[in-house]
C-alpha cells in the first residue's frame, strides 16, 4: 500500500496503476515538491508496464491548481513559475503519449492546473460535485498545464470562453461541452470507474494503443511544443504587474484591480 504521507500515490490494483493527488488538506496543489512526486508516480506507472493508469485525488477537491501561496513568496516569481509548468508539463506530455490508456476520476473543484492535468487524461469520468474553472486570466496569468490543449476537445471559441470568461461548470455542462466522458453520482463514482478499468483491462491492449496513437495524432499531434509556448507564456506574464496583482488579491481574498491600459 502507499504511504498516506506522500504528496502523490502509486499502487498497482485490479492490473492497473492508481495514481492519487494526496494533499486533501490544501485542495491538492501543484508546487514543486508534489510536481516531483508526481514525477516519481508516473515513472513508477511505465516501469510496472500496466495498459491502463487512473489518475485520482483524495478529498474533496481534485486539485485546486497551482499553489499560488509558493509562487508568491519565491523570490523570482517569474523563474519560479518556468520551473514549475516546465516540470508540469513533462509529466502531462507522458500521460499524453504514454501506452496505457489514462482514466481521470475528478470530484470537487477542478481549477487552473488541476483541469489541465485531468483533461490529459483519455477518458474523464466526473462526480456530479465535479466542478471546472480555469481562473487563470482572473489572476492575471495565461493558461498552463496544457489548456490550450483544449480547443481539439472542445472548439476554439468553447475555449477561449472558458480562458477569458472564467466561467465555473458543472460536470453536466463538461460532459455536453465534449472533456467530460461520463457523470455519476459521487458515491458511485469508484465503481463506475472500477467498471471502466476492468473494461479496458480486459480488451485487446494493442489495439487501445494503436487507437489512442492515431486518435490523440490527428487532434493535436506532439503536445510538445504547444506545452513549451504555454510555460513560456505563463512565466512572462507572472512578472508583469497584473501578474502580481492577481495573483495577490487572491491570496488577501479581494477584488484584483487590473491595468486598464489607454
Amino acid at each position: 500500500m502507499p504511504s498516506s504521507e506522500a504528496l502523490v500515490t502509486f499502487e498497482v490494483r485490479d492490473h492497473a496503476g492508481w495514481i492519487t493527488l494526496n494533499e486533501p488538506g490544501k485542495g491538492n496543489p501543484f508546487n514543486l515538491d508534489s510536481v516531483a512526486a508526481l514525477r516519481e508516480a508516473i515513472s513508477a506507472a511505465e516501469a510496472a508496464d500496466v495498459g491502463v493508469v487512473v489518475l485520482g485525488a483524495q478529498g474533496r477537491s481534485f486539485s485546486v491548481g497551482g499553489d499560488l501561496a509558493a509562487f508568491r513568496s519565491a523570490a523570482d516569481p517569474s523563474a519560479y513559475l518556468a520551473e514549475l509548468t516546465a516540470a508540469l508539463h513533462e509529466q502531462v506530455a507522458s500521460l499524453m503519449e504514454m501506452d496505457a490508456i489514462v482514466v481521470a476520476a475528478v470530484q470537487g473543484t477542478a481549477a487552473g492546473a488541476g483541469v489541465a492535468f485531468a483533461t490529459s487524461a483519455d477518458l474523464v469520468l466526473a462526480a456530479e460535485s465535479a466542478r471546472f474553472t480555469l481562473a487563470y486570466t482572473k489572476v492575471g496569468l495565461s493558461p498552463d498545464g496544457g489548456t490550450s490543449l483544449l480547443s481539439a476537445s472542445i472548439g476554439m471559441h468553447r475555449t477561449l470562453a472558458l480562458a477569458l470568461l472564467n466561467p465555473v461548470v458543472s460536470a453536466s455542462d463538461a460532459l455536453a461541452m465534449g472533456f467530460v466522458t461520463q457523470v455519476h453520482h459521487d458515491a458511485e463514482l469508484p465503481g463506475a470507474v472500477a467498471g471502466v478499468v476492468a473494461q479496458l483491462v480486459a480488451g485487446s491492449r494493442s489495439a487501445q494503443v494503436a487507437a489512442k496513437r492515431l486518435i490523440r495524432t490527428e487532434a493535436v499531434g506532439s503536445p510538445v511544443d504547444t506545452l513549451a509556448r504555454e510555460s513560456a507564456t505563463m512565466a512572462q506574464s507572472a512578472g508583469t504587474p497584473d501578474g502580481i496583482e492577481g495573483v495577490g488579491a487572491f491570496l488577501e481574498k479581494r477584488p484584483a484591480v487590473f491595468n486598464q491600459g489607454a
